[in-house]
């Protein structure tokens, strides 16, 4: 890119960049609205239809431990089934998110031939309760969106190729509802490949302006985004916490609230270690092993519920009822839920793994505010950092993704417990 654009097109290109960022918020309102509907038919229209029948056939069973049983495994196994054939069907699968960041910053673009059935890949692990968040096939989607409308816009110039990369840090901006935290990311990396050389097609822009443009496309998403939500319902995200209460029990226990987080970080890189060893050795047998992820949500998803599904509708759940669930039931939540978020990707429920991640670190807090008897979002804050310090290695962008539930004044606890998950070198086998 030359000089931003020439003065002609330059409100031209600010104007795309804002409905580019709208785009991709308005497709992420969608999206969700599509999810909770799907979600209330499958688990609730359906489960209520089950209930009945079994009433109507055998009412002992309805009643009884094998009812409750019955409708995870059912829908759990049905969507091994169907995500399996989906999979081996249209050759379609979710992308993981760093591999669809990783393409749009070497190549500048994302292929969009097959969106439509992208989308649906997208959707299917969601809706039959799968472990993962929505941020990884729901990005290449809008990657290829903007792709799209950037080969559109290209007769007024090289620029608007940046509008795949603006439409991506959007698309994380309104799924995180975190700013900071999107541009942040689209400021990393910049005229970077993937393999570290330099970036022939980016854009060469002092960062004043560049960070002008990308502010215009997070305001853009954001306003979609909260705007269709507010009009229409809808939307998702992570519930907002209180100020934690910080005295001299909390801090007494922050070191063990952190190793607790590491240690279930570890758990989470333990699983992907295996799961993606086990995957390798099945081969190309889509079906077989998106019905094994089924059996094992279904069997984990019985014993203990919230650890199903991606996570940001029963953190509220579990705000407002820990002291009933008792500290056992949580803290053995975060670790299954932890360790069950990679499975299911490496097997085909493909999906990302912040949401999933963030919750477990919400279960473990809540699980030691019980025992140690002090302030329960401190503890949640300390154990969510730590988690995703330990996994996603990179603490300062753990603390502004973490603002989209803590408020800024817990940022030192918050800095501290991922620096220290960040700090800490996995065990040799865990690598």
């Amino acid at each position: 890119m030359t000089k931003l654009v020439k003065p002609a097109n330059r409100a031209l290109f600010v104007a795309c960049v804002v409905l580019t960022g709208a785009l991709a918020g308005a497709f992420v309102w969608a999206f969700f609205f599509l999810m909770d509907a799907g979600l209330g038919f499958l688990w609730n229209d359906g489960r209520l239809a089950l209930s009945s029948w079994l009433n109507s056939v055998a009412p002992v069973l309805s009643r009884g431990p094998f009812g409750v049983a019955l409708f995870p495994f059912l829908i759990c196994m049905l969507g091994g089934v169907v995500i399996g054939l989906y999979e081996k069907k249209t050759g379609i699968a979710a992308e993981d998110l760093p591999d669809v960041m990783g393409k749009v910053k070497s190549t500048g673009r994302y292929e969009y031939d097959h969106l439509g059935k992208l989308s649906i890949a997208a959707l299917l692990p969601l809706l039959f309760g799968g472990s993962v968040g929505p941020e990884a096939g729901l990005t290449g989607v809008i990657a290829g969106l903007c792709t799209w409308v950037g080969d559109r816009m290209r007769r007024f110039g090289s620029d608007f190729r940046e509008l795949t990369v603006l439409g991506c840090q959007a698309a994380l901006t309104a799924l995180f509802t975190a700013p900071l935290y999107g541009f942040a990311a689209s400021l990393s990396s910049e005229g970077k490949r993937g393999d570290g050389s330099s970036d022939t097609m980016a854009i060469e822009v002092p960062k004043a302006q560049k960070a002008f443009v990308y502010a215009c496309a997070i305001v853009g998403a954001l306003g979609a985004f909260l705007g269709l939500g507010s009009l229409f319902g809808g939307g998702m995200g992570m519930p907002r916490f209180e100020a934690a209460v910080v005295g001299g029990a909390e801090l007494a226990w922050f070191i063990p609230l952190a190793a607790a987080g590491v240690a279930c970080g570890w758990a989470f890189c333990a699983s992907d270690k295996a799961s993606a060893a086990a995957s390798r050795a099945m081969g190309d047998r889509p079906v077989i092993k998106a019905l094994l992820a089924g059996l094992l949500l279904s069997i984990c998803g019985t014993v203990l519920p919230f650890s199903l599904f991606a996570g940001e509708s029963q953190t509220q759940m579990v705000m407002d009822s820990y002291a009933a669930l008792g500290a056992a039931t949580l803290i053995a939540t975060a670790f299954v839920k932890a360790a069950l978020t990679p499975a299911c990707i490496h097997f085909g429920w493909r999906g990302g793994h912040f949401f999933p991640v963030i919750f477990s670190g919400v279960c473990l807090g809540y699980g030691f505010s019980l025992i140690a008897g002090v302030d329960a979002v401190f503890c949640a804050a300390v154990c969510i950092a730590s988690l995703m310090g330990a996994v996603m290695r990179q603490p300062v962008m753990v603390v502004l993704l973490l603002f989209m539930c803590f408020p800024p004044s817990g940022v030192v606890c918050m800095l501290a417990a991922a620096a220290i998950g960040s700090a800490i070198p996995l065990p040799r086998a865990l690598r």
